[in-house]
């Protein structure tokens, strides 16, 4: 059995309700939700992957919209206690899945929606933005599950960027679904 994540049930639109070989868990946004949410899950249950999908801002002008493969997390909103910015002071600085192919996200608990928040998660040497991403790979890595992370382009994380996801999550989540039959054949 699979388990099928997502942090928001408006990522889930295009799903069905059940889905064969896969059992649904929608966390609640932000790290905090992301990581409670999953550990109760893997805690009750065995599973052979976690399979998340969910929408994510492009802060890479070049990474075209679509649905990407994550290959690795940071946070973009910690500092370590020399003030180094994406530097847990406990936590790994990057989590990865699998050879870390893949695009790299930023996560923070906070919708980035402005140039100047981009400005500075982009030095990190990410491409994506979310909310998610980093506590889901890491509590997966801490129970030993396989876990693959589809994120589909859902804005720019600019100014205004909270209008163009509530304009975008349906169709996001529809390429989601698509990518999801393709890859699993359900």
């Amino acid at each position: 059995m699979k388990l099928l994540v997502a942090a928001l049930d408006a990522e889930l639109v295009a799903f069905p309700d059940t889905l064969p070989g896969f059992d649904r868990l929608v966390t609640g946004p932000g790290k905090l939700q992301a990581t409670f949410a999953l550990t109760r899950a893997l805690d009750a249950a065995a599973y052979d992957e976690i399979l998340v999908v969910g929408t994510a801002g492009a802060i890479d002008p070049l990474l075209p919209t679509g649905v990407h493969e994550i290959g690795g997390a940071i946070q973009h909103d910690v500092t370590d206690i020399d003030g180094v910015v994406g530097q847990h002071v406990s936590l790994p600085p990057r989590v990865e899945i699998g050879d870390g192919d893949g695009v790299v996200i930023a996560t923070g608990d906070h919708f980035v929606d402005d140039a100047e928040a981009v400005g500075v998660i982009r030095p990190l040497g990410a491409r994506m933005v979310d909310m998610e991403t980093y506590a889901y790979i890491w509590v997966a890595d801490r129970f030993g599950v396989p876990i693959r992370v589809l994120k589909a382009v859902s804005d720019r994380a600019q100014d205004d960027a909270i209008t163009d996801w509530r304009e975008t999550v349906a169709a996001c989540s529809a390429q989601l679904r698509d990518t999801v039959t393709e890859l699993y054949g359900v």
